[in-house]
């Protein structure tokens, strides 16, 4: 499975950023699709995810803030991400689980997100 992210970028604190993942080459439906992000110095860790049949998941970092969505068709994922602040300055990784629940079996390249204080 291919996994494309786009969207990110700078952005002041406080502001808005919309992330989107497109998926290729699976042979079986996707059961999830989500989000990771890797600050400096840090580990990869979750965000968000979500389900086929549309159960999400986050990290109590970003709830309220941030909102997944997808299109089973379209085999695609976003993350809409609203009133950034400094800490979720990452790379945000979009990810697929064909069996699991996080989406943990496929990971895009990345894309940077950077919000400024």
């Amino acid at each position: 499975v291919q996994l494309v992210e786009s969207g990110g970028g700078l952005v002041q604190a406080g502001g808005s950023l919309t992330l989107s993942c497109v998926a290729s080459g699976n042979n079986v439906p996707i059961n999830s699709m989500g989000w990771y992000r890797q600050a400096p110095g840090k580990e990869r860790d979750l965000v968000a995810v979500m389900t086929r049949g549309g159960a999400r998941n986050y990290v109590d970092a970003v709830k309220g803030r941030f909102t997944i969505s997808r299109d089973n068709r379209k085999n695609t994922v976003s993350l809409q991400m609203d009133d950034l602040k400094p800490d979720d300055t990452a790379v945000y990784y979009c990810s697929a689980g064909i069996s699991s629940q996080w989406a943990k079996d496929y990971f895009g390249k990345g894309t940077l997100a950077t919000v400024s204080s």
